[in-house]
């Protein structure tokens, strides 16, 4: 995307007398002004950044099960220096020298890499920058260093509350299910290979070999450089990337993800009562103009008496949004007494949900949300250059050309049946529960997170204790 910076003034074809000229420059100073102004009173266009991001369709979903946290590995090892750059801090030293900054993140299906610096230097930044994705030398004497790297920010989530509960689900999973893995990695999951016969740096080398083609990368660049100047940079800096599209092998994608109608408890950090209700949907990546688990969502997202909030829909995280599933979650902050009322609570939702079917899927709704759609679209917040380049680049992995930029706002195709097909799925065969909650008993038994006795056990839900509404 390119951002113009010429404010020249245009002189019409003609001749001009000096009193005409002297009048014209006097009115062109005072729209200087107040254009400066202007300018000024919105964050100056003229200063902002460039940027760019590259997002790769492999993620955490491809980590071998003899070496968890591989991907995430990756990602880290990526930026350790390059052929046309072996320096493993130039990258770095050369986007705070410029004002930039860089980060990366792994996610169950794509990994996603960006930076933003000052535009003057956008060139050079993307020469190092591509080095990346052409030939990493993922040093051997860093390899040990990003290990650590990676167990930080495994350490930074283990008290999250929210984070320990995700990966009680993958823990929970059905063996040979994608979503039974520890995405994040840590010191031990990577050592624990390390010592059992996998030798880590040729793991990531193929990896890269095998996944980093240019068919699933998708690459944003902002500049305020002419379009053709900065699509000629693309393809003198990134023409040698490896073409084509790695081979897909799925494995375990028709197991069903979790045993339905079980409870899951485990013992909060904070002194909160959460209760999660998830049911699996199929994916609905190509359904993003119509956006039926929207619809379901904005209607089940009201409290009631027994809760301090709610909420409800499919997440943006890979494991709740990917090509495997989608997983609509209800989140419920439960007061105290709500703890003691969850089969009540359960039952309550789903005599919800029979409602929602008798009353039919309603137009006048979807026209609602579109209309929220386009209002959060027309005044959305401006972002960081950086990360408005990340988001572009993943949505070119799931959206239309004409969709890049307004893809997630849009409900644009109203489909009644396809919103009472997602309701279908709403059943409490297809139901997981989890609670959340640091009352629990500490001697109970139960499953356990990465050696963590924090969660505490399951039991049957048995349909005599709820009152389902079906």
């Amino acid at each position: 995307m390119g951002e113009d910076e010429e404010d020249g003034d245009d002189e019409e074809e003609g001749g001009y007398t000096d009193e005409e000229d002297e009048e014209d420059e006097e009115d062109d100073e005072e729209e200087d002004r107040e254009i400066h102004e202007t300018n000024t009173k919105k964050g100056a266009s003229l200063t902002k950044k460039a940027a760019a991001a590259m997002c790769v369709g492999i993620g955490s979903f491809s980590d071998p099960s003899n070496a968890q946290g591989l991907a995430h590995f990756l990602e880290h090892m990526l930026f350790m220096g390059s052929s046309g750059f072996p320096d493993e801090n130039e990258y770095d030293s050369f986007l705070s020298e410029h004002g930039g900054s860089t980060n990366a993140f792994t996610e169950t299906e794509y990994t996603c890499y960006h930076f933003e610096v000052n535009r003057e230097y956008l060139k050079g930044a993307l020469e190092r920058f591509s080095q990346f994705f052409i030939s990493p030398l993922v040093k051997a004497e860093a390899m040990e260093r990003e290990v650590l790297a990676v167990d930080s920010e495994f350490n930074q989530v283990l008290q999250s509350d929210s984070c320990r509960l995700l990966q009680l689900t993958c823990h929970t999973s059905a063996p040979g299910h994608p979503f039974n893995r520890f995405f994040w990695g840590n010191k031990k999951s990577l050592v624990d290979a390390m010592e059992n016969g996998v030798n880590l740096r040729e793991e990531i080398l193929r990896m890269f070999k095998d996944n980093y083609r240019g068919g699933i990368m998708k690459l944003v660049v902002i500049g305020g450089e002419t379009l053709d100047m900065l699509e000629k940079w693309v393809v003198d800096l990134f023409g040698k990337v490896e073409k084509g599209c790695p081979l897909r092998v799925n494995t375990g994608f028709d197991l069903p993800i979790w045993k339905p109608g079980k409870l899951y408890k485990l013992e909060a950090v904070k002194d909160v009562h959460v209760l999660e209700l998830s049911w699996t949907l199929p994916c609905l990546h190509k359904e993003y103009l119509k956006k039926p688990e929207d619809y379901v969502a904005h209607l089940l997202g009201h409290a009631n008496g027994w809760a301090m909030s709610l909420s409800a829909g499919v997440g943006e995280e890979g494991m709740r949004c990917s090509s495997v599933a989608y997983v609509f979650v209800m989140s419920i902050h439960l007061t105290d007494s709500g703890l003691e009322k969850v089969y009540d609570i359960v039952g309550a939702v789903y005599q919800y949900i029979k409602l929602l079917r008798q009353s039919g899927p309603q137009e006048w709704i979807f026209k609602e949300l579109q209309d929220i759609g386009n209002m959060e679209f027309r005044f959305a917040e401006e972002q960081p250059q950086d990360e408005y380049a990340a988001e572009l680049a993943e949505n070119l992995l799931f959206y239309k050309e004409e969709h890049i930029i307004y893809g997630e706002y849009a409900f644009e195709q109203w489909d009644p049946k396809l919103v009472e097909y997602v309701l279908s799925f709403f059943s409490p065969n297809n139901m997981r529960i989890d609670l959340l909650s640091k009352s629990f008993n500490k001697d109970s038994q139960g499953g356990q997170w990465d050696s963590d006795d924090a969660a505490r056990g399951s039991e049957d839900v048995f349909h005599g204790r709820i009152n389902w509404g079906q």
